[in-house]
This record gives C-alpha cells, sequence and structure tokens, in this order.
C-alpha cells in the first residue's frame, strides 16, 4: 500500500511537470507516514547518509572546473588550435569540434558543460564557415556524448557512489569506448562532408598554427596534468577534480588574464546552483533507495528475470537492460535513471556475474546518449538555441546520422567487454 502511494505521488509531480527530486522527496516523506516511520529518520538519509559519501566531492569540483573554463576563454583557445590544425580539409570544422570534444572531456566531466561552453564557439564557427544549422547543431550534440565517456566523468562518480566499483578503473574504462565513439562520428562527418560538399578549410601556415598551439598550450596541458598525475597515483579522483580547479584559476588569472576576483565571484554562485540541483537529486535518491530495499523490490526483480532465464543469458539481458535505458532516455533526466534504476538493476547484474566497470561504462555511455534522444533530448535544445535552429530539424539530423552512431558504439561497447576493460586489466585490475 505505501509503495504504491509513493509511486503515484512520484508518477502523478512528473506527469504534471514538477521536478523529479520534489516528486521523490514528496513522495519519501508520504511513505513514511503511511508506514508509521519517523521523519526524523528520513532526513538522516537526506543529510548524514549524503554527507558519509565523500566520492561525491569531486562531482561540484568538476563542475567548477568547467564553469572556470568555459568563462575565461580556455575553451575557446582550445578550440581555435584544433580548428586551425585540420587546415584543408573537407569538413574541418566538424572533426575539430569532435577533437575539442574528446580534449575537453578530459577536464569537465559533462556533456550538458560541453554542449553550453564549447558549443556556443563550434556552432557559430561552423555556420559562419558555410555549414548548414542542423549539421552544425547536431554534431556537436552527439560529440559532447564523449565528454563523460573519457575520463573525468560526473555520472561515473556517481555510478561508483551506488555500485562500489573502483571510480579509478571506471575512469580508466571509459577511454578507448571514448576514442571508439569519436571514431564512428569522425568517419559520419567524412561521409557527410564529402555527399554534401562541406567546405574546406582554410590553409594555416606553421607559423599561425605554432603561434595558436603556444596560446592554447595551459588548456591543453590541464588533461595531461589530471590523468598523469590519477594513474601515477600522485592523487586520488578527488584530489584531481581539486588539481583541475586550481589549475584552471591560475591559468585564467596568471596566463590568460580573463578572471578577476568579480567574475570568479559570479562563477563559484553559478557553480553553486548548478551543483545544487544534482545534491538535491542524490539526497532524494538517497530516500528511494531506502524505499526500494525496504520493499524488497530489487529482489522481486531479480526473481523475475530469473524466472524468466535473462539472468542466465546474457545477451538478452544486456539487450533488455539497454533497452530499458534508451526509453527511459527519452522521458526523464539521466540523473534520475542513474540514482534510480541503476540500484534495481545491479543486484540482478551482480547475480548474471556481468563485470560492474563493464556495466558502468555501457550504462553511462546508454543514459548520455538519452540526452540527444526526443523528445527530451536536452542536447537538441541547447544546440538549437544556441545556433537559432529549429529543434525539430536537429531532432531530424540526430536520428537520421548520429543517433545511430552512437547506438552502433553501444553495441560494440555492450557486447565486447575488452573494449572497456582493457586499460583497467593493464593497470592491475581482476575483474
Amino acid at each position: 500500500m505505501a509503495l504504491m502511494v509513493f509511486l503515484i505521488i512520484f508518477a502523478s509531480t512528473f506527469a504534471f511537470g514538477y521536478p523529479i527530486a520534489f516528486g521523490m522527496l514528496a513522495g519519501g516523506i508520504v511513505y513514511f507516514i503511511v508506514k508509521g516511520l519517523s521523519l526524523a529518520n528520513l532526513l538522516d538519509m537526506l543529510v548524514i547518509n549524503l554527507s558519509n559519501q565523500t566520492i561525491l566531492i569531486a562531482v561540484p569540483l568538476f563542475v567548477l572546473a568547467a564553469n572556470i573554463m568555459n568563462d575565461t576563454e580556455i575553451t575557446t583557445r582550445l578550440f581555435d588550435f584544433v580548428r586551425k590544425s585540420f587546415g584543408r580539409v573537407r569538413g574541418s570544422l566538424g572533426y575539430a569540434n569532435i577533437v575539442a570534444s574528446i580534449i575537453f572531456a578530459g577536464m569537465s566531466g559533462s556533456q550538458l558543460a560541453d554542449v553550453a561552453g564549447l558549443g556556443n564557439i563550434e556552432i557559430k564557427a561552423m555556420k559562419d564557415a558555410g555549414y548548414d544549422g542542423p549539421f552544425s547543431c547536431a554534431v556537436t550534440a552527439a560529440s559532447a556524448t564523449i565528454g563523460p565517456i573519457i575520463p573525468p566523468s560526473i555520472p561515473m562518480v556517481l555510478y561508483s557512489m551506488l555500485s562500489g566499483a573502483s571510480l579509478g578503473y571506471l575512469f580508466l574504462a571509459g577511454f578507448l569506448p571514448g576514442l571508439l565513439l569519436a571514431g564512428l562520428e569522425m568517419l559520419m562527418v567524412y561521409v557527410l562532408s564529402v555527399v554534401r560538399k562541406y567546405p574546406v578549410g582554410d590553409k594555416v601556415s606553421l607559423r599561425v598554427l605554432s603561434k595558436s598551439f603556444l596560446s592554447a598550450l595551459p588548456a591543453l596541458l590541464a588533461p595531461v596534468i589530471l590523468l598523469v598525475g590519477l594513474y601515477t597515483g600522485i592523487y586520488t579522483p578527488t584530489e584531481a577534480a581539486a588539481v583541475v580547479v586550481v589549475y584552471s584559476i591560475i591559468v585564467s588569472f596568471l596566463i590568460y588574464k580573463t578572471l578577476g576576483l568579480k567574475k570568479l565571484y559570479k562563477i563559484l554562485v553559478k557553480s553553486a546552483q548548478d551543483v545544487g540541483y544534482i545534491s538535491i537529486m542524490v539526497a532524494a535518491a538517497q530516500i528511494v533507495s531506502y524505499i526500494v530495499t525496504r520493499e524488497k523490490v530489487a529482489v522481486a526483480l531479480t526473481e523475475f528475470f530469473t524466472g524468466t532465464g535473462l539472468v542466465s543469458n546474457r545477451i538478452l539481458l544486456l539487450a533488455s537492460i539497454n533497452v530499458l535505458y534508451f526509453v527511459l532516455g527519452m522521458f526523464i533526466d539521466a540523473s534520475v535513471t542513474i540514482l534510480v534504476v541503476i540500484p534495481m538493476l545491479l543486484p540482478l547484474v551482480k547475480a548474471a556475474g556481468i563485470d560492474l566497470v563493464h556495466f558502468g561504462v555501457m550504462s553511462v555511455l546508454n543514459i548520455m546518449i538519452g540526452l540527444d534522444t526526443p523528445p527530451y533530448a536536452q542536447t537538441g535544445f541547447i544546440t538549437s538555441a544556441i545556433g537559432g535552429v529549429p529543434v525539430k530539424e536537429v531532432f531530424k539530423e540526430m536520428f537520421k546520422f548520429w543517433i545511430p552512431i552512437e547506438v552502433l558504439c553501444l553495441v560494440l561497447v555492450t557486447y565486447f567487454p575488452e573494449i572497456s576493460l582493457f586499460l583497467p586489466r593493464l593497470f592491475g585490475y581482476k575483474g
């Protein structure tokens, strides 16, 4: 009875357009009242359980780092160098768009930060050069999917908290899938550039390219400093996030001279607002996790799948989970799927003997594809607004070309675990 009341309240708030976190909190409060449980325990879950998750400290730090880079010309200089590097190549700005996302992925860990920051620069540059609007928006949205796959990754931080899987190994596991996705997207850029006769890039002299490289060098060093320190054991993933923040402030303040105290204050306020949403979601998810555990929903789900024989058939089980993620991604926020759905699936995944690091990469990739998939498709709406392109044209381009590429990458990552696990095993992972 109490579970049914929770589900009705949760579904109702979603249907009426209220924030998902509000639905989880409201449903949780009513559940506790119906069950006769103390609301003080609910507050404990919201505050104490959340504060015990020290790994979450990395999330606000990566958000802050991304906002600093986007507001202080770091991303602008980065894209300028990448754009000039491709020179006289047909579709050069499409390739530059993807490569810039690979580099930015090594600094921010957020798909939406990539779209909102780099996307502003990329879409304008592509449209000014003669590329059509839908293509410019769609390739920007698609390339941003690389962000949370290549480390660091905010979704992987959340998954590590939920599953107990090593964050360091999760970060390593994202490298090759991220590069695979980038390679497939570049192949699509090549095909469309030839068929549609997109512009050839400008010839750039070695002197100009060198000058651009030196200008972008401090930005290019950020992911190097982060990843080298991370995988040589100098600092933990959380400490790595702090290093990126400090480094980006030093570069912006002392080298580029684009950051002052007033601007830093505004960036801190904006970052606090961004993190507030994530924090409320994570806290509310603690309540959902408690209800799911108390009502033995995960146990019932595992027993159901065991009865159908899917637990013993990994191919069908992973296909079923991927379809579930894909459908959910069309309608709800990625953080809801990570924080609410994944905890229910983890007992099932463990029972099937699926590696948790591999499952984490597969899950994050699929859930990030959801940000590109209509009708929810946050990246589609953001790029549409940036580029002044009707959103239906962006969606049309995504579904015709970019979503199939992302799904192909997902299938390969799902059924060839070594794509994810090769690097972690090279560094000692025994899973």
